[in-house]
């Protein structure tokens, strides 16, 4: 007999009973158990939404064996993930499995390390009924706006489509930013540049043109412009006032899920489902070298900023020992988390602060090495002392007119010699400046105007979308990864290089969603909910009434959205061909099916033509001459043949152009990366070129 502990993966099982020991026996549930099955609502909604639950298809055997196991032993411990979804998991273990919710079963890890399983062993609870509620709500809350909202999608624009509570207001975010820059207006305006070298130097610097003595001034046209550099054609340029100052730059805090998404995506060009992939991975635990399997970071799923005693002790003890007691603040860090965050757990942090990626580099795979290694810098450097840079700001007198130059120069590089966060804004870049004195004149090198237009805002990225989502209260950061790759799978957003653009589908949608069911898309009203959630979790609310609340509005405004648009379809410009059938004449169009999309007749069913649906390359065989078009691998990666297949085996995963070899005449192939590589498909021609950026 022994005590067995039920965790999620078997990673995590394997890290946890190196741990226990022989005493105890470590299983994994393989995550969920039991759930909402699928194609059903399985949500009574008559009887206070009471949940239809079932064993996941597929794991009966796997819960056979896990009640086998909880009947030999002497007592069992539930082991899940420290969060809402793990306590659910553990809540679903404890009914099929028949134990007392009374008894104190549950316990948590926030580092899968020896202390941090030491410590969640030595404190077992009782499953909190509060977080299973709250997690039980939001389970049921979106499956009925899926399950409610998707026909209706479906049989008004497209079949198959399908609506989720956070993935809508999600693709709304990226629609409005997308109207946003069709309204936009560029707006002219100047500005005016110099290189100047100052008095009894050779350095030269640059400063930009400010306004006059009355303040500043905005050059909005060419004329005024010219106007200007005629008046300073024969100005004496002048240093009349230079201030001097030090600047204190500190460091960003740790990790939380959402930063790190972000961070990831704008240092390592890792997608959110990628970090969180990798995160997954080094948390359960990894086979390390001379140390058995170990589990590098906490928890990652966390919006607290919150860092134990031990963890920063480690670090200054690194930092004094690697850097010195110079690169040490004058008392250990704290960073207060946001208003709304659960602190449930600490930073995200590696769990073993001393121990570097460099030592860890060889057990890892690239994606765990690289964030590993992020993760590792970011929160060592939170606990380093401040980059101290000494700033120069001049002014530039010109006649009447005024110029302005700033720069600094670092004078202790502090917590920036290991690691500085990246932004998506790029600010312009000061630059250092020679030593400059009141009275100093300065030589013109250059003075040169420049015409400039107002941009629109940007598109959003995956790194933007996740801290617009996480700064508006839309779902929870555990959750920005599944959205993101759902809103994508979906066809409602397409990645075009790294920013997230809305195709029509996704444009059409967000439209009837906000003239049909305006609060579903309400970027306000979801927060609202998220905060109904978090009550529920914080034992001020029951879950039952919010879905009250919630249904008896949704339900009315669904009903109405039906009767007002019944017999009304509508049809996407992208769902139109230019073939004609040749049954009836009518211009057929693509339409989705069970197996996917495909062409048809808009005439049935009095025409029931259909043909299948082939994305041309425009390029020719270089085998036969026929047609070359996109094909898909069972998992979905693309690639290129003969439409003469099998009659013709040409393949290729590089994409054949229109456009000919100019040395033998035959088909070019596009190598994709940073550089596109064009090349011709005969290895003897050797003909190859890098793609011309304004290449399609």
């Amino acid at each position: 007999m022994s005590k067995l502990v039920i965790v999620e993966s078997p990673a995590k099982a394997k890290t946890i009973q190196k741990y226990l020991g022989g005493d105890y026996s470590v299983i994994a549930s393989m995550g969920h158990v039991r759930d909402l099955p699928e194609a059903r609502l399985c949500v009574d909604v008559k009887h206070d939404f009471k949940p239809k639950y079932e064993v996941i298809k597929g794991k009966e055997k796997l819960v056979e064996e896990l009640t086998s196991a909880a009947k030999e032993s002497d007592s069992v411990l539930l082991a899940t993930d420290p969060d809402r979804e793990g306590e659910a998991i553990s809540w679903h273990l404890a009914y099929l499995l028949g134990l007392d919710l009374d008894e104190k079963n549950r316990v948590t890890f926030n580092e899968i390390t020896k202390t941090g399983v030491s410590n969640g062993m030595s404190s077992p609870r009782k499953i909190d009924l509060d977080l299973v509620n709250a997690q039980q709500a939001r389970r049921i809350l979106d499956r009925l706006v899926g399950y409610k909202l998707s026909p209706f999608l479906s049989q008004k624009i497209r079949r198959g489509l399908s609506a989720g509570r956070v993935q809508s207001v999600a693709v709304r975010i990226i629609v409005d930013r997308e109207e946003e820059i069709r309204a936009f207006q560029p707006e002219e305006y100047w500005s005016i540049d110099a290189k100047l070298i100052p008095q009894g130097s050779r350095k030269q610097f640059a400063a930009s043109f400010y306004g006059d003595a009355n303040g500043k001034i905005k050059i909005e046209n060419g004329e005024q412009a010219d106007k200007i550099m005629e008046a300073l054609k024969d100005a004496e340029f002048v240093i009349t006032k230079v201030k001097k100052g030090t600047r204190r730059k500190s460091p960003a805090p740790p990790f939380i899920t959402s930063t790190l998404q972000q961070e990831a995506s704008r240092k390592l060009g890792f997608q959110a489902r990628r970090t969180m992939k990798a995160a997954q991975e080094l948390y359960e635990g990894v086979e390390i070298r001379d140390m058995g399997a170990v589990g590098l970071i906490t928890y990652m799923r966390t919006d607290s900023l919150r860092i134990s005693e031990d963890a920063i002790r480690d670090a200054k003890e690194f930092i004094e020992q690697k850097y010195g007691p110079k690169y040490l603040p004058d008392k250990p860090r704290v960073f207060k988390s946001r208003a709304n965050a659960q602190d449930g757990h600490e930073a995200i942090r590696p769990s073993m602060p001393g121990l570097t990626p460099d030592q860890v580099k060889d057990s890892l795979t690239s994606d765990q090495y690289k964030l590993y290694k992020l993760i590792w810098e970011r929160f060592i450097a939170c606990q380093m002392a401040n980059c101290l840079q000494s700033t120069t700001q001049a002014d530039i007198t010109a006649g009447d007119y005024l110029f302005k130059a700033s720069g600094y120069r670092v004078t202790f590089d502090g917590f920036t010699v290991l690691y500085e966060e990246s932004k998506d804004e790029t600010g312009e870049s000061e630059g250092t400046l020679p030593p400059l004195e009141e009275g100093m004149k300065a030589r013109v090198k250059e003075l040169v105007p420049n015409q400039h237009f107002t941009q629109p805002p940007p598109r959003y990225t995956e790194a933007s979308l996740i801290k617009a989502l996480e700064e508006n209260g839309i779902g929870r950061p555990s959750t920005y990864a599944a959205t993101i790759t759902t809103i994508v799978g979906r066809g409602y957003v397409t990645r075009e290089s790294k920013v997230l653009k809305p195709t029509e589908l996704g444009e059409v949608a967000t439209k009837l969603m906000k003239e049909r069911f305006p609060k579903i898309v309400n970027v306000k009203f979801t927060a609202a909910m998220e905060k109904d959630l978090d009550t529920i979790e914080d034992g001020e609310k029951e879950w039952v009434q919010i879905l009250h609340d919630f249904y008896g509005d949704f339900e009315k405004t669904l009903k109405k959205a039906k009767d007002e648009m019944q017999g009304v379809k509508i049809q996407l410009e992208e769902d139109k061909t230019d073939i004609i059938c040749e049954k009836c004449g009518r211009q057929m169009v693509i339409k989705t099916g069970r197996y996917g999309r495909f062409i048809a007749c808009p005439g049935y069913p009095e025409c029931k033509n259909i043909k299948k649906l082939v994305k041309e390359t425009g390029a020719e065989c270089p085998k036969c001459g026929g047609k070359v078009i996109e094909k898909k691998t069972k998992k979905g990666r693309i690639f290129y043949g003969c439409d003469h297949y099998p009659e013709c085996d040409f393949v290729s995963w590089d994409e054949p152009i229109q456009e000919k070899c100019p040395r033998c005449g035959k088909t070019l192939l596009k190598k994709k990366g940073k550089k596109p590589r064009i090349y011709c498909v005969t290895p003897d021609c050797g003909y190859e070129r890098v793609e011309e950026k304004n290449e399609e």
